[in-house]
């Protein structure tokens, strides 16, 4: 016992928990930059006269770039050190940022978002490494995941409010510079309060990968989002082609990584259930939380025709709901199996979403706010469980890899779910309102709808308004259906991957044999493998 006790992890103290709550900061941040804009989108596409196209490029490239280079970023912290990195990335997406708030086109500000999401990017892979280096107790660092998984998930649902408040005030660049106040703090406190981890046998950066992975990702996602958008049966040669030649980057992308002796992706990862399976379902939960997301906002200000700042606050119960569900999860599992709470909490997701298909025109905020918080409560076991379970299934050599692909299957879930079930969003909205206006700008957008309808006549004006009202009510109707038949897809899959993963990894979590590991190496990377076990024994 006198060596069980000696060998138990050291308790993190004041220090680090300081650097946690300075970690919080790029955390949050970077995820309430892909929801920020939500409710800004109708006065910007306005005033840039941005269309279609350019809107789901503003929304979705941001995400984009974070999900392509996620994964290099995380080998390049290994070799410059993960707080240098965390500290660029700060200064990198501070002065993206004040470029994407003054922009003066749709084209420049596509192009501010491209840079916003490289230097999210950096920052992003950092956290979750870092915590494991400053976390060694089973249940602080279980307790400290949570809470960053709070900031990651509940950044992204809290952005549509934040952007409310600032646009009642002021002009939509606004929303924008909220991240630079918060990167200055960080680039002063991090240096005193983060601890520095550099790998001294970091592998070189595969450049012929970075490049492979980059070119795969955006014209397979480019491809895919112009082909829902222009709907089924199209015969668009551009966004065939694109999808095809991303699918065979892909290919060539993964066979790469499996010859080379340090691969940009460890895809080796992949063969624990446990692994895979929480990496797929955060990234089909994520996907149908932000879409639906997406809809409800321009639901909330175009359809029900409340200000920024009102349709932000109905927002606030999602937001609510992911961080009380995430936050929640550590003293939950104490009292109940992890696989039930996972499942009780896709089951709550799944009646929000069935709430979200009864919204209608003259509908009431209160019915879309029940169901988004019920949609983000159900989900907040499954992230913050779920990354746990990423982190204990790599080995610790590969720590770094699992963080980063955690996040990067959180980040890719929410972009493509903007992109796929917006584009399906907008596919209804045109088929349901071209048979009923001419006029150009109400064709593309419900938010062109509306500032055209204040041109016209009173008559046609009401009745061009109520049209593309009620078409953008079915597309957000047939959005949420497909979001409850995700979810149907996905309790079935995670009960049965839940189950066998069970059977794997309870052993390890049980007893005390967690205590018997090995301490930590000087560099910090060799952790307690059960440690994340503990938090995680589904």
């Amino acid at each position: 016992m006198p060596d069980l006790e000696t060998q138990a992890p050291p308790r993190a103290g004041r220090r680090e928990w300081i650097g946690m709550a300075v970690l919080a900061l790029p955390t949050l941040m970077a995820a309430l930059d892909i929801g920020v804009l939500y409710l800004a989108l109708p006065r910007m596409s306005a005033d840039l006269h941005a269309d279609a196209t350019e809107q789901l490029w503003i929304t979705d490239l941001y995400g984009f770039m974070i999900a392509g280079f996620l994964i290099t970023m995380g080998s390049l912290g290994d070799r410059i050190g993960r707080r240098r990195l965390l500290m660029i990335g700060a200064a990198g997406f501070g002065l993206a940022s004040v470029l994407s708030a003054f922009s003066t086109s749709p084209g420049m500000l596509i192009a501010a978002r491209a840079l916003l999401g490289v230097a999210g990017a950096t920052l992003s892979p950092s956290t979750l490494a870092l915590i494991s280096n400053m976390f060694r107790d089973p249940r602080q660092m279980g307790l400290a995941i949570s809470l960053w998984a709070g900031c990651q998930f509940g950044g992204a649902a809290l952005g549509p409010v934040v952007g409310g408040l600032m646009l009642e005030h002021f002009w939509w660049g606004s929303v924008f510079l909220l991240g630079v106040p918060a990167m200055v703090l960080l680039m002063i406190l991090g240096p005193r309060f983060l601890p520095e981890y550099r790998s001294p046998e970091a592998p070189k950066l595969d450049p012929v990968s970075v490049l492979l992975s980059l070119a795969a990702i955006l014209p397979a996602v480019y491809g895919v989002k112009q082909l829902v958008a222009a709907g089924p049966g199209t015969s668009v040669a551009l966004p065939w082609a694109a999808l095809a030649f991303g699918v065979l980057v892909g290919v060539v992308f993964v066979r790469r990584q499996l010859h080379l002796a340090n691969p940009l992706l460890d895809l080796h990862l992949f063969r624990s259930r446990s692994f895979s399976s929480a990496l797929v379902a955060m990234l089909l939960a994520s996907g149908v939380l932000a879409g639906v997301s997406l809809m409800t906002s321009q639901y909330s200000q175009s359809v029900l025709g409340l200000s920024p700042a009102r349709a932000g606050l109905w927002q606030a119960p999602a937001g609510i709901g992911i961080a009380a569900g995430v936050l929640m999860t550590p003293g939950l599992v104490k009292r109940a199996a992890p696989a039930l709470l996972i499942r009780t909490g896709l089951v709550a997701s799944l009646a929000g979403l069935f709430v979200l298909t009864t919204l209608r025109t003259d509908g009431h905020p209160w019915v879309m706010a029940v169901g988004m918080f019920l949609a983000a409560l159900g989900v907040g076991p499954l992230f913050a469980l779920g990354t746990g379970l990423v982190m204990g299934s790599a080995p610790p050599a590969k720590a770094g890899s699992a963080a980063s692909m955690s996040e990067t299957s959180n980040i890719l879930g929410s972009t493509l779910g903007l992109a796929l079930l917006g584009s399906l969003g907008a596919f209804v909205y045109h088929h349901r309102v071209d048979g009923h206006t001419t006029d150009a700008a109400a064709r593309q957008t419900v938010a062109g709808a509306v500032a055209s309808s204040k041109t016209m006549a009173e008559g046609p004006g009401s009745q061009l308004l109520r049209d593309a009202r009620d078409a953008f009510s079915s597309g957000v109707a047939v959005v949420a259906v497909t979001g409850v038949a995700v979810f149907v897809l996905l309790i079935a899959l995670t009960s049965v991957a839940l189950r066998r993963t069970g059977e794997q990894a309870q052993p390890a979590g049980s007893g005390s044999d967690h205590q018997q590991a090995g301490p930590d190496g000087p560099d910090g990377r060799d952790q307690n493998t059960d440690r994340a076990s503990d938090l995680s024994a589904l």
